[in-house]
């Protein structure tokens, strides 16, 4: 465990050392984005290439142009391929490796659209993507070289959506730029959708910490219609014609909703300034995903609305885990307790100095009794990431273990906060 913990820091420090790269040196303002299906079962994860496409104005940081933090499950690096520096990189999660850990995986092969969207290269690179094996060191699943003047590159126009300002702050490049996909809302229920988009703004900005940073965030409103109203539920039987092809059930449980019609998301989101991508499903009914650096799904209109809206933001925009562990879910050992999970709320002690040990005050005992004693204090608290043993989380509650949570404990509340500098700077 000791090598496995060195080469972390190697690699880590290594990379913080090529974090300096200057944006225009290497890339013009535009978007390259590169379409591929990621598939497999259990054991084996493929990559199949699909189409490249030139998209107008990429709206991320100029200065983080690789990502340190070391989070998701996945992540692409991109080279300059002359002199071999990195030059960008991104972490995210997906649908895939979720799907990866159902009971489902063991019989069958599945596969599922992703898109990696990156500022389009002025010379020739190498893309490659890597996973993270259990033991918490990513491994390189495929590579190739790109070059910008490929006239396979598509550079057509796409088809433009209406869409509204909900806020505006100042520059996409200096902002964290949040969009917002209406799914499950016909023509006539636009309206309704905009006053969603409101209503949910102003659900997460009475959240704290997002209520100390509205100005670091701009908004938008994308209007996609959908041929009928709501969403899939196949349990019942329900099957609508939406523009984003969500759906209840996914992996089999009732309240997880999701869509996994990333072209189509993608695609509606082309010229709109967009770091973080959420799904409004028009539907009384409780449900959510979010995925880290992917998308964030609510449903609108349920009663847990206002507590789901953020928690699965949580997910998407600060690779937050889940800290609940007596709920059903499909998954099946999601967490190898042998090895540290890179989020930052949850902790297997295997190397808990990554973590919120600078935040624990003296005298409080780790593991930390779950006890009224330390009812409003950061602990280690056993109990996490679907495990009642081995996992553990900085607080008694939280919004990532319950919906009874008054908010997000100090621990969640730093990872945001990181996480809306990252885009700001």
């Amino acid at each position: 465990m000791k090598r496995l913990y060195f080469i972390y820091l190697f690699t880590f420090f290594a990379t913080l050392l090529q974090a300096q790269t200057n944006y225009y040196d290497f890339f013009n303002d535009s978007i390259l984005r590169i379409d591929y299906t990621i598939g497999g079962n259990i054991k084996t994860t493929e990559i199949f290439p699909g189409q490249m496409k030139k998209e107008p104005f990429y709206s991320g940081s100029r200065t983080n142009l690789i990502d340190t933090k070391n989070y998701g499950t996945f992540r692409y690096r991109i080279f300059d391929k002359k002199s071999g520096k990195l030059i960008f990189s991104k972490g995210f999660c997906d649908l895939f490796q979720e799907w990866q850990t159902t009971k489902e995986a063991k019989t069958i092969k599945k596969s599922f659209y992703q898109s990696a969207i990156l500022p389009f290269p002025k010379n020739e690179i190498n893309f490659t993507i890597d996973k993270r094996e259990k033991d918490g060191i990513f491994i390189q699943i495929f590579s190739t070289d790109i070059n910008p003047k490929d006239y396979f590159i598509l550079n057509e126009n796409s088809q433009k959506y209406k869409s509204e300002i909900i806020i505006k702050n100042g520059s996409p490049k200096n902002k964290v730029d949040l969009v917002f996909l209406p799914e499950g809302y016909t023509e006539k229920e636009m309206d309704k959708f905009i006053n969603d988009v409101h209503r949910m703004t102003n659900i997460i900005f009475s959240e704290s910490p997002f209520d100390k940073h509205k100005k670091d965030f701009n908004i938008y409103a994308v209007k996609v219609p959908s041929a009928e109203s709501g969403t899939d539920i196949p349990q019942e039987h329900i099957y609508k014609n939406t523009a984003f092809n969500s759906t209840f059930n996914t992996f089999n449980t009732p309240r997880y909703l999701t869509t996994s019609d990333m072209k189509n998301i993608y695609d509606a989101t082309t010229g709109i300034p967009c770091d973080q991508i959420y799904i409004l499903v028009n539907t009384k009914r409780y449900g959510g995903g979010g995925f880290y650096n992917f998308i964030s799904v609510c449903s609108a209109d349920n009663k847990l609305t206002p507590k789901t809206i953020v928690h699965e933001f949580g997910h998407g925009f600060a690779g937050l885990a889940d800290e609940y562990y007596t709920s059903s879910v499909s998954y099946d050992d999601f967490y190898d307790i042998k090895a540290e999970p890179w989020e930052p709320n949850i902790t297997t002690l295997i190397n808990f100095s990554t973590k919120w040990g600078n935040m624990i005050k003296k005298g409080t005992p780790i593991p930390t009794p779950d006890t009224d004693k330390y009812k409003n204090k950061i602990g280690v608290f056993e109990g996490g990431g679907y495990n009642a043993k081995g996992i553990y989380r900085p607080y008694r509650d939280c919004l990532m273990k319950s919906n009874k949570a008054k908010g997000f404990c100090p621990v969640c509340q730093r990872a945001i906060e990181d996480a809306i500098e990252w885009y700001c700077k």
